[in-house]
């Protein structure tokens, strides 16, 4: 076994394969681009290197520097992981004439995989059945047409180097098949380097259903069951799970039966997938599955096989890349219950899924994860950013159940308790998925999500009471009471009437401002502009209980810069508080005179009369609501007047007074 090796990826799956490595008592090495210096899979490794900037060309696809890297720090072997370089021949080749391992298949086995129509070739050759089209050198116009007329519409262009829905277009209509065949070979051309394509009969209820293979330097190939990846949006796979629904053991033994066929006739070693697609017009039959084509590399979603398995599939990948022989032979292998997988993502469904950058100012994944039901696999912490570099996943939420329905159930309950704040996430588009009928009922296909998508991306609606638990959070009151404050129940005490602490939120790019005053019992008022409630708010263990006229709304709270966070059922609403100290500036302490905020102590005072300072400097300490909030000069100028340390303040107490512009340019002649 390997003493050393280097993971050549990043993310989630870099962290995962470090994990099984240490477990093993391999040590381990990073790789890491200037952007993710702090990230968690080189804070995870034994060692790290660098190999360049944060675009993918001048790092992580950078092969010469990552095989530097390994022989500078010892390394035995590389783990590709995947995406990247772990599906490149020319990469493999390096890494192996530079007297390194390559974790995974031969080049001559990805070779023979890497096109589309070749393997498609390949495959009849083996007797590995192939979508009916055309997948032939020729590529003129006239002949690919003709091919399309003859296969029968609609037929699918696909372009024969790619993946992930790139240079694919479907055709309903003769007339259409130029237009459509220019256009997938400019996407394939700019996506791939290469313009070829290749034509096959367009199935109308297609699922996407994938066997998971595995083989070893000794002759050996098994099958550890199947995955169904129909949910998918644009060619992308979005919640994947094993077994597929409403397989049988007939049609399963014909799927499997191919894959491995599949894998001895390129000599396979290593992880791979075979992947089917599935006509479900009529249910899944044994004689309506075809090829389409093999990932050579462990898949995003191998923790569904793991799951329903209990295997590991890196330790696999390790051993056999290390010349051992496959642990289990096929009738040893398992198959128990049912597994979920959901991508979380960075993204905002209702933009598109456009991804959407930014800090994960609070990160907390379900607390069955502690117990073994619930499995996350992520390369972020709290506090990481999201960049707009790499790929916006956050984590992939995988549940385990003795049925499907029971997975189905852990993982919604998954979703809903996933927190996330900073940033938007498909977290409610995912758990919308869940809850869809026709998922519900297994009654599954790639075009499900495409359908349905309007109703899928409804944005959620803001949870009434939100706002209003938001306000008392940032009051600090909550806080203070479930510390056990004694003056809290007297903070809205007055002789003549209840006294309102100030909050202030920025709505729609307006100041609102509120007061919130304690009446004792848990129950506060909150008025502003057209707003006057009375509620009632207990803490209970796992959040807050909000209690009033038309609202029931048990959440939790989380402080982001510059704003309150409110969590419920995995979604996060987000109020941006208003600074008060900037508030006062831009109401008027730009002049010659800074007013408090609200009331406080002048905890400490930087500055004296007659000193000149400058736009920025700190002049006092102000201590409110039980934090320090330096108060700095809005402009240069010379100090007239300014508050003694020790003091207490009211709101609108003059702090510090300026002398005017005149005096302060004589004391410079």
């Amino acid at each position: 076994m390997f003493s050393r090796i280097l993971v050549a990826n990043r993310g989630e799956i870099a962290c995962r394969v470090i994990r099984t490595a240490q477990k093993m008592g391999i040590g381990t090495v990073a790789v890491y681009s200037d952007a993710d210096a702090h990230a968690l899979h080189v804070a995870m490794a034994d060692e790290a290197v660098n190999i360049g900037p944060a675009p993918v060309t001048d790092s992580y696809l950078r092969a010469d520097h990552i095989i530097a890297a390994a022989l500078k720090t010892g390394a035995e072997a590389i783990h590709p992981g995947y995406g990247f370089l772990s599906e490149n021949p020319g990469f493999v080749d390096a890494v192996v004439k530079a007297g390194l391992v390559f974790i995974g298949p031969s080049a001559d086995s990805i070779r023979a995989m890497g096109l589309k129509d070749a393997a498609k070739r390949l495959m009849e050759k083996a007797g590995v059945p192939v979508v009916p089209g055309y997948h032939g050198e020729a590529q003129e116009l006239v002949v690919l047409a003709s091919k399309a007329r003859e296969i029968g519409y609609p037929v699918l262009i696909k372009a024969r180097a790619g993946g992930g829905g790139k240079g694919m277009r479907k055709v309903d209509d003769p007339h259409e098949f130029a237009e459509a065949l220019g256009s997938a070979r400019r996407e394939a051309k700019s996506a791939f380097g290469d313009d070829r394509v290749l034509v096959e009969k367009y199935i109308a209820k297609p699922r996407h259903i994938e066997v998971q293979v595995f083989g070893d330097n000794h002759g050996n190939v098994v099958h550890l069951y199947e995955r169904d990846c129909s949910l998918q949006r644009r060619h992308q796979k979005v919640i994947e799970e094993a077994p597929a629904p409403g397989i049988t053991a007939e049609v399963r033994a014909a799927m499997t039966g191919a894959a491995v066929k599949a894998a001895h006739a390129i000599n396979y070693s290593g992880a791979g997938t075979i992947e089917f697609i599935v006509d479900a017009t009529e249910g899944l039959k044994p004689d309506r599955f075809w090829f389409m084509e093999m990932n050579t590399r462990l898949q995003v979603e191998h923790p569904v096989t793991e799951m329903i398995t209990g295997l590991d599939l890196v330790e696999w990948q390790l051993r056999v890349a290390a010349g051992e022989k496959l642990p289990l032979t096929q009738k040893q292998i398992p198959l128990n219950g049912h597994a979920i997988e959901a991508r979380l993502y960075a993204e905002d469904p209702a933009k598109s899924f456009l991804p959407a950058i930014g800090t994960l100012h609070h990160l907390a994944f379900p607390a069955s994860v502690r117990d073994g039901s619930v499995r996350t696999e992520t390369g972020v912490r709290a506090g990481d950013t999201i960049s707009p570099y790499y790929d916006p996943m956050i984590a992939k939420l995988v549940v385990h159940g003795a049925d499907r329905t029971a997975a189905l159930t852990a993982m919604e309950n998954a979703l809903t308790e996933t927190e996330i704040a900073g940033t938007t996430t498909n977290a409610p588009f995912l758990a919308a998925l869940i809850r869809h009928e026709g998922f519900a009922a297994g009654d599954v296909d790639t075009g499900l999500i495409d359908r349905d998508l309007v109703r899928l991306t409804v944005p959620v609606a803001v949870e009434a009471g939100a706002k209003e638990l938001a306000i008392l959070y940032a009051s600090g009151l909550l806080k203070r009471a479930v510390l056990g404050d004694p003056w809290t129940t007297l903070r809205g005490y007055s002789h003549n009437s209840t006294l309102a602490y100030p909050v202030v939120l920025e709505e729609a790019g307006h100041t609102v401002r509120y007061g919130v005053s304690v009446l004792g019992d848990e129950r506060y008022a909150i008025t502003g502009p057209e707003t006057s409630i009375e509620l009632r708010v207990r803490h209970e263990p796992a959040c807050w209980h909000l209690t009033a006229k038309g609202i029931n709304l048990r959440a939790k709270t989380v402080a982001i810069p510059n704003g309150i966070a409110v969590l419920s059922k995995g979604a996060a609403t987000t109020f941006a508080v208003a600074d008060p100290f900037l508030l006062a500036e831009a109401a008027g302490n730009a002049g010659d005179r800074l007013t408090a905020p609200m009331p406080g102590l002048v905890k400490s005072v930087r500055v004296a009369a007659g000193d000149v300072v400058k736009k920025g400097q700190i002049l006092l300490v102000l201590e409110a609501m039980k934090m320090e909030h330096s108060i700095s000069a809005p402009h240069d100028g010379k100090i007239a007047e300014i508050a003694s340390e020790g003091s207490q303040v009211k709101e609108k107490s003059p702090l510090v007074r300026f002398e005017e512009a005149a005096a302060v340019d004589s004391t410079k002649n």
